[in-house]
C-alpha cells in the first residue's frame, strides 16, 4: 500500500517542481547572428531558416495556488490543538475564522475509537471552499506508547513505551505498529507525531534527560537501536496510510530540561555532523514525510535561536545537509515555556522564515489568531517572506495529495 503512495508522492512533487520551474527566470530568444560581410548575397528562407521563437515557459504555466486567499494559504501552515477531554471553542474558531487546515488531538482520553472518530468528523466536516479552500485536513495526534499515548479505550491498544518496544525484534515491532496504525486510521487520523528519534546515549544519563529518557521515550541507547526500531515503527504506521513525524530534530537526548516546562533549555554538545543527527538522516532516507523540530537551543549549531526558529538548523542542516524536502513541523510553540520570550506572532513568523512549514499550537489554541494574523501581515509587507509562505504551502499540499491518493 505504501509503495503506491510513494509513487503518488513523487508525481505530486514532480508536478510542483515543474510548476515552480516554469515560474523561474530563464529562456528568451537566441542572440542574432553577426551581419554577413559586405557584398555577400542575402540568404533566402530556404538557405537559412529563421529559428522559431523560444517559447516562454511562464506563458501557459498554471499557478498552483491560483484562487487561494493569503489567509487560506496561511491556514495550511498552522495546526491547532483539540483537547480530547474538553474541547475549546477556540479550536473550532481557528478553522472557521482563520482557515486553519490541520488539527492535533491533544490531552488524554479513555473514551475509545468511536468517540474519537466522532470528534474527528466534527472537525473534518468544517472543510469547505471558504475555510480550507476545500483541502482536507491533516488530523494528527501523539501515539508513541507508554507515557505518551493520547488515545486509549476500546479500539486502541495499550502501547508499550519506546524503551519496551526496543526489546522487540524490528520485524515484530513493525507488525505491532501496523496494528496501531490501523487503529489510528480507522479513527480518522492520518498523521502520528512519532516516533522519537532522539538518541539517549546511556542508561546513566536517561534519568536526568527530562523530556525523553526520564519517560522512557527512547528506543534503547545509541544510534543503531534508535534507527532500526524507529524506522520499523514508522513502516508499520505508513502501511496503513498514517504518516509519521520523526522528532525532535536535531535531538533532545542530551538536554536536561523539558522545553514544555523549562526555559533556556540548551544542548552544548551536539554538532552538525553528530551521530544523533545521523539518526534523523536514517529516518528521512526511510521515507518520513514530516520532521519535527525541537525548541531547544544548540550551542554548537546556532546558539542564538531555538532550533525551530533557526535558519541554520532548518534551511542549513535539515534541508541542506540532510536533503529533507518534506514538511517541517515545530514542536508545540503555543504554551511551551521555552518559547515564551517570543510573542505568538513572532514564533509563527520565525518558523516560516527559517524554512519551516507548519506551526504546532497544540496546548493552547487561543494563540492561533495572533499567529495567523502575524503571518498574513508579514507576507503582505515582505515579498520574500510571501514566497516562503507559498513554498511551505506547496510542500504541505504535496504531502496531502500523496496521502489522499
Amino acid at each position: 500500500m505504501r509503495s503506491s503512495r510513494r509513487g503518488a508522492t513523487s508525481a505530486a512533487l514532480l508536478t510542483t517542481v515543474l510548476l515552480l520551474a516554469a515560474c523561474s527566470p530563464g529562456g528568451g530568444t537566441p542572440s542574432p547572428t553577426s551581419a554577413p560581410p559586405s557584398g555577400t548575397p542575402s540568404p533566402t528562407a530556404t538557405e537559412t531558416p529563421t529559428p522559431p521563437p523560444t517559447p516562454d515557459p511562464t506563458a501557459d504555466a498554471p499557478d498552483p495556488l491560483a484562487g487561494w486567499s493569503l489567509e487560506q494559504k496561511v491556514g495550511q501552515l498552522l495546526m491547532v490543538g483539540v483537547n480530547v477531554g474538553q474541547i475549546d471553542q477556540a479550536s473550532y474558531d481557528a478553522v472557521h475564522q482563520h482557515h486553519v487546515g490541520n488539527v492535533f488531538l491533544a490531552g488524554r482520553t479513555q473514551a475509545g475509537s468511536v468517540r474519537v472518530k466522532n470528534l474527528v468528523d466534527s472537525f473534518t466536516a468544517l472543510v469547505s471552499d471558504e475555510t480550507t479552500h476545500g483541502t482536507p485536513m491533516f488530523v494528527s495526534t501523539d501515539q508513541e506508547g507508554g507515557e505518551v499515548q493520547v488515545l486509549r479505550g476500546p479500539g486502541f491498544s495499550d502501547m508499550p513505551s519506546a524503551m519496551e518496544q526496543s526489546a522487540l525484534a524490528p520485524a515484530d515491532l513493525q507488525n505491532q505498529a501496523t496494528t496501531w496504525g490501523k487503529e489510528l486510521a480507522d479513527a480518522g487520523i492520518d498523521l502520528n507525531l512519532a516516533p522519537v528519534m532522539d538518541v539517549v546515549t546511556s542508561p546513566e544519563t536517561a534519568a536526568t534527560n527530562a523530556p525523553i529518557g526520564y519517560f522512557e521515550r527512547n528506543y534503547g541507547f545509541g544510534v543503531e537501536t534508535v534507527t532500526s526500531h524507529a524506522n520499523a515503527f514508522s513502516a508499520g504506521m505508513e502501511a496503513n496510510d498514517v504518516d509519521v513525524a520523526i522528532k525532535h530534530f536535531p535531538g533532545l537526548g542530551r538536554v536536561g530540561g523539558n522545553t514544555d516546562t523549562t526555559a533556556d533549555v540548551r544542548d552544548a554538545a551536539t554538532t552538525r555532523d553528530d551521530p544523533s543527527v545521523a539518526a534523523f538522516r536514517s529516518g528521512i532516507e526511510a521515507g518520513a514525510a514530516f520532521v519535527m523540530t525541537s525548541t531547544a537551543i544548540y550551542d554548537q549549531i546556532d546558539g542564538s535561536l531555538p532550533a525551530a526558529f533557526s535558519p541554520v538548523v532548518v534551511d542549513g542542516l535539515l534541508r541542506g545537509d540532510l536533503g529533507f524536502g518534506g514538511v517541517v513541523i515545530t514542536d508545540d510553540v503555543s504554551k511551551a515555556e521555552q518559547v515564551q520570550a517570543w510573542s505568538p506572532g513572532d514564533r509563527a513568523v520565525l518558523t516560516i522564515a527559517a524554512g519551516g512549514d507548519m506551526v504546532l499550537a497544540s496546548a493552547d489554541p487561543t494563540v492561533v489568531p495572533e499567529m495567523a494574523t502575524a503571518l498574513v501581515e508579514r507576507a503582505q509587507a515582505d515579498p520574500a517572506f510571501a514566497a516562503k509562505v507559498d513554498s511551505a504551502v506547496l510542500r504541505v499540499l504535496a504531502a496531502k495529495e500523496r496521502l489522499g491518493s
